[in-house]
């Protein structure tokens, strides 16, 4: 969880939460909906009904949206794909797969089994209507969840990645050319255009007179470019890291403390003088753990004192870790997966060096500056 996301629970072990923008986009919805289409639908509600129907009708969306996210969550598990998570948000949902597709084909799989799912709803709440024709309220609901999930399906395979669509389109493309990172570039780019097309389509529809519709268009479009563009510029990035490991960029030089030495001692003399913020913790010549920052907020300030770095610290056996003649990339992508900002490097059990995000990153400096 972070500070944006509201924890809901646990969906076949997959966390699930929710981003403060999604109560924007429930809102909207629910005015939309409550003010739009129930009236225009269905004449003489109460207007409580209206308003009541809208934040139904949203929530299922929603949970719509939830059942598309985990429908690529269960194929990418099924080809031992670790997911970490799905996030509702302003627009829609996103899991967070733990790493690339082993192949083109499970690529091909994971990208269409979510408008696969949504495709079987849209037809299964086509099939109420006939039973909800006389309860008015029931037959607006699946009227409306059978219009927007098909409206989903034709949406998300649009080829243009990040799309499910554009993932398709890769997984295409990786198959005739064999080459990953060629086909998330072409996929990419391809999803640029469409993001193009998107915000033209909406500042025209804005011209046209329906400037709340193209303004949420061109927003859209908007988000299907940023998104297209921080894929190329991950793709760069993995190829400028390529054939170099991780202890042609890991540190040293780590420092090491002993492991009495008190919390305050450690901020005090090694911390605020220092500048440093990850620390071995030493017992006699043996590394027995690692202390970071976020070790020492987790134990009140009061407690500093008389609390020791063999208290606080993350014990050596717990400690994700990665061996030196390992890719950079991969360092990065192990990193990202278990929510850390450095791994140790250790070489049979023993603390070799230390690596970090900001050691990659001056790294690459190095690279492009010594390439150009």
């Amino acid at each position: 969880m972070t500070r944006q996301n509201v924890p809901l629970g646990r969906i076949l072990g997959i966390r699930i939460d929710l981003d403060y923008s999604w109560f924007l986009i429930f809102a909207l919805l629910t005015w939309m909906l409550g003010r739009n289409y129930y009236p225009a639908e269905f004449k003489n509600w109460p207007p409580l009904l209206y308003w009541l129907m809208g934040a139904v009708t949203a929530i299922m969306l929603f949970a719509s949206v939830l059942l598309h996210e985990l429908g690529h969550s269960v194929v990418a598990i099924r080809y031992k794909i670790p997911v970490r998570s799905i996030t509702l948000f302003i627009f829609g949902g996103v899991a967070q797969i733990g790493a690339e597709p082993p192949s083109a084909i499970a690529e091909f799989w994971i990208a269409v089994a979510g408008p696969v799912v949504s495709l079987f709803l849209a037809m299964f709440f086509s099939a109420l209507k006939p039973v909800t024709t006389g309860i008015e309220p029931l037959l607006g609901l699946v009227k409306y969840l059978a219009y927007i999930n098909f409206a989903l399906v034709i949406f998300n395979l649009i080829p243009g990645y990040p799309l499910d669509g554009g993932r398709v389109f890769r997984a295409i493309v990786w198959a005739v050319t064999k080459n990953m990172r060629r086909a998330t570039l072409v996929a990419a780019n391809v999803g640029r255009v469409f993001g193009f097309l998107f915000i033209l389509a909406g500042v025209w529809r804005m011209f046209s007179g329906d400037f709340g519709g193209g303004l949420w268009i061109a927003f859209i479009g908007w988000f299907l470019d940023n998104a297209a563009s921080a894929q190329i510029q991950q793709v760069m990035f993995q190829g400028s890291l390529a054939g170099h490991t991780v202890s042609q960029a890991m540190s040293s030089h780590c420092a090491a403390i002993p492991a009495e030495l008190t919390l305050q001692q450690l901020v005090d003399e090694h911390i605020l003088s220092g500048g440093q913020r990850c620390f071995l913790v030493n017992r006699g010549s043996d590394t027995v753990g690692l202390m970071t920052l976020h070790r020492i907020r987790e134990v009140p300030r009061g407690e500093w004192q008389t609390t020791s770095a063999a208290q606080a610290m993350l014990p050596l056996d717990k400690l994700m870790r990665i061996s030196p003649d390992k890719e950079l990339w991969t360092a990065l992508q192990q990193m990202d997966r278990d929510g850390v900002n450095q791994l140790p490097v250790m070489t049979d059990n023993q603390v070799v060096g230390m690596l970090s995000r900001e050691d990659v990153i001056t790294f690459l400096r190095t690279v492009q500056e010594l390439a150009s």
